[in-house]
């Protein structure tokens, strides 16, 4: 060290400069961990008779939900406009979009809905419907990423050649996320709500083999996109806590719940579909299903970085509650990884 008398040598000054950067990041780390452990202990439970009748009025709220033509993201797009939501429809067939739209107007006379065509396994087709939507509302106040494909036997690819599944379910949602977080920062509380499943648990990321090129397992592979789905959840929001971006991002799963999944996936007639089948009238319905994405969209105490669904025999079914987050999901370092990855096969850098 040097005394006031004495002039510092440049080496002197770059030491000490590092060593308070150190500290700073160290003193920084510290406090970001107290503050994640005491967040965690401080989330407030859904009570678990929780139902869309407990959502308050969404009179003014803009909210976009991707594949709400069927299952559980027409009964998000049902009673969003029943409690006075604006809302988007966008999924891959049009005629099904109105038909939907129709549908939802015959219950709901005065309802505010509308479609837009994307294709969530075609980027082109996810920056376009980007690029409508910034060009046309003013801002976005929900985004559910609700579509989702399941376990098809054959593996194939999507448009831009990555693996269906992981297109699908997660790049596509990771870019059309990235594209409105504009749209959503203009929201005074903006919410991007992701659909993993209980299937993540099961699940782990193959940094080596992400598009399944060398060996394909249908369940594996869904698995897998749904794992990478809770953990770009978690990490969108500790970056939006660490940029202040005002965003909130919360994970649900619906458990069990009987949709079109397995018709279109690997199909009634597989092994799984005739189990699927058997055991059907034990599972929730598509509305009780639905119910953690609504109280994440909707619920003022629902907490940024948290995980819904119903807590009930393996979280198959059962009452709303914080869900269990798999081991895999929790390592921040596969999530950084992850982030860095999908910008890269996306081509969409978040702001």
């Amino acid at each position: 060290m040097w005394s006031r008398t004495t002039k510092p040598e440049p080496s002197d000054i770059d030491h000490a400069r590092r060593l308070i950067k150190i500290t700073r990041t160290l003193f920084a780390g510290v406090a970001l961990a107290v503050a994640i452990t005491t967040e965690a202990a401080n989330r407030v439970p859904p009570k678990p008779d929780w139902t869309v009748n407990d959502m308050p009025s969404q009179e003014g709220r803009i909210v976009l939900i991707t594949g709400g033509t069927s299952g559980m993201g027409y009964e998000d797009a049902l009673a969003l406009s029943r409690a006075g939501a604006e809302v988007i429809i966008a999924a891959r067939n049009a005629e099904r979009g109105q038909q939907t739209i129709e549908r939802i107007r015959q219950l709901v006379p005065d309802a505010n809905v509308q479609f837009e065509a994307v294709d969530l396994a075609n980027l082109t087709s996810v920056r376009n419907l980007a690029t409508r939507l910034n060009e046309r509302l003013a801002r976005l106040d929900v985004l559910i990423n609700n579509a989702a494909i399941m376990a098809p036997p054959q593996r194939s690819t999507s448009a831009d050649g990555f693996e269906l599944q992981l297109a699908t379910n997660y790049l596509g949602p990771f870019a059309l996320t990235g594209l409105l977080m504009p749209l959503l920062r203009e929201s005074d509380d903006g919410r991007v709500v992701s659909l993993s499943s209980i299937a993540a648990s099961r699940g782990k990321i193959n940094f080596t083999d992400l598009q399944a090129e060398r060996e394909y397992n249908p369940y594996a592979t869904y698995a897998q996109s749904k794992l990478a789905v809770l953990n770009w959840a978690f990490e969108l929001q500790r970056r939006s806590d660490a940029s202040g971006w005002g965003v909130r991002s919360i994970a649900a799963h619906p458990g069990v719940a009987v949709t079109e999944l397995v018709e279109r996936g690997p199909g009634l007639d597989s092994q799984f579909g005739v189990k699927w089948a058997q055991d059907r009238d034990e599972y929730h319905s598509a509305a009780q299903g639905a119910l953690s994405t609504l109280y994440a969209a909707t619920a003022p105490e629902a907490v940024g970085g948290a995980y819904y669904g119903p807590i009930g025999e393996e979280e198959k079914r059962g009452p709303l509650g914080i869900a269990q987050t798999p081991e895999a999901a929790t390592t921040r370092a596969d999530a950084g990884e992850l982030w860095q990855l999908s910008e890269r096969l996306t081509g969409v850098a978040y702001p």
